[in-house]
This record gives structure tokens, sequence and C-alpha cells, in this order.
């Protein structure tokens, strides 16, 4: 985040990455922050972070970061079948499931948001969580249940969408909570679901181009050059692929918001 590159690029940053931090980096930017929900469920099957911690912690950033930290999500529960069956995912990675319904992640997630929420103010947005676009529309009745005016929100965040989100499900999910009036942020899109999608949401985050580097790194980087060199993989400035390579990423940015335009205008001739 300390990047002069960075400047005017809005972040997605986790709190799984900032909690591994004795000191914390600088900031060029504004940024949101991610709960890591999805790697708690994963690992746990729950939360193993209480909400004592999890509140101790954002107070922690926002007191460092101050109108740098623009929001932050809840602990909120995905809803993905694997999350809650649990089994293997992508890479063999293993998941221990919650075995709790789809309705139950919600109700925990509608409680801890309103919870935050007295305790740490408008910082912390709502999230909807679901699998079936009928589910969204019941946990945004949850909301207005628990006296939450979602409508009135700078910010709702839309989980669990990410892994279907070349399907016509995904888009009516988003175009029919966008409808209703909500300013949308996508959890985990892919490229080709943030150009999809774009007339619905307001912002999303994507880690796709992290993956396209892993798969298609840029060859001409000079720490692919310097990772091949005898001795020197592993040091610092060398990597042998583009997934954690900055400039990758702003290439993978930019290249996204010409690929939103050209689709804007598309729909506009």
């Amino acid at each position: 985040m300390s990047d002069d590159r960075l400047a005017g690029i809005p972040l997605f940053v986790s709190r799984s990455q900032l909690g591994k931090r004795v000191s914390l980096p600088n900031a060029v930017t504004e940024f949101a922050l991610d709960s890591g929900g999805f790697t708690e469920l994963q690992r746990h099957g729950k939360w193993a972070m209480s909400e004592d911690d999890y509140v101790a912690f954002v107070e922690r950033m926002r007191g460092f970061y101050r109108r740098r930290l623009r929001w932050v999500a809840p602990q909120d529960w995905m809803c993905e079948p694997i999350v809650i069956n649990g089994g293997k995912g992508a890479g063999g990675i293993r998941f221990v499931g919650t075995k709790l319904s789809v309705e139950e992640h919600q109700r925990r997630t509608v409680k801890n948001f309103v919870s935050l929420r007295k305790r740490l103010g408008d910082l912390v947005v709502p999230v909807l969580q679901g699998w079936k676009t009928t589910d969204y529309w019941r946990c945004e009745d949850m909301y207005k249940r628990a006296g939450v005016d979602l409508t009135n929100e700078r910010i709702v965040c839309v989980g669990s969408v990410c892994r279907r989100q070349n399907t016509e499900e995904a888009a009516t999910i988003m175009e029919s909570l966008a409808s209703g009036g909500l300013r949308l942020h996508g959890f985990g899109f892919k490229k080709q679901g943030i150009v999809r999608c774009a007339k619905s949401i307001a912002s999303a985050d994507s880690m796709a181009w992290s993956f396209a580097g892993r798969k298609r790194p840029n060859e001409k980087h000079p720490h692919i050059a310097l990772s091949r060199k005898p001795g020197a993989f592993g040091k610092i400035g060398a990597a042998d692929d583009c997934s954690g390579c900055l400039d990758f990423a702003l290439d993978w940015y930019w290249s996204l918001l010409r690929d939103v335009e050209l689709q804007r205008l598309k729909r506009a001739a």
C-alpha cells in the first residue's frame, strides 16, 4: 500500500494479511478492509476470531490509517456449498464445512453486522449473503426486520457470487438487488464478471489478476529473470511468476477499466 504507483487507486485489503504485521505499512491511497471470513470458515468451519478481537483490530486500523480506511466488512458467513458442506476446493485445499444452513449463515451475518454497527459506527458496512437469487432477497428482508434500511447505506456488499458470475443467475442476482436502489460492491469477482455486471455495481474487488499472473506471467519482467539466476530464487526482488507483481496488477487494472468502458459504449450504441 505504500508504493506511490498506487496513489489514487482504491484497494481491498484482507485482515488476514494485515493481521500478521507487527508494524503497519504506510498507505498512499484509500482502501477497504476485508474481514477474512472465507479463510476463517475454510480453516475452522466457524469464526475462530471473536467479535471483541475483530473490533480491537479494526480500531487499530482506524487509529493508524484514519480516513484512508474507507469501510470494513463485518464477520460475514459465506454461503457457497463447499463452505457449508466441506470438501476439497481449488488446488486441493480442504474446507472443514460449517454444516449449517444457508439461512443460518444469513442470520449470523446480519446479527454480526448489527452488533458491529453499534460498536464501530458506519465504518462497518452490510453484506448480503445467499446462494440462490431468492436467498439474497430473504437476506435483504432480514436486514429490514433488524431495522436496517439498505437503501440508506453508502455501500452494500454481495458475497458468494464469484463462483458462478458467468451465469445468468449471477447477473440476475446483481441486477435485482441494484434495481431496489442498493449501491453494490461485489466480493471476489473475476474480470469478465465485473465487465458483465458493471451497470449493476458501484465497485468490486478481485484476485483474478494474481491468478492470471501465476498462469500467464510477463516473462519480460526483471524479477522473473532475477529468479532464474543460480541461488537467487526466493530472495528479495526475485519471483518466477507475476502473482505478486505490482506492474502486472496495474496493467490488469487499467485493462479492466478499458473493458468496462467499451462495454458501456456498446450498451449506449
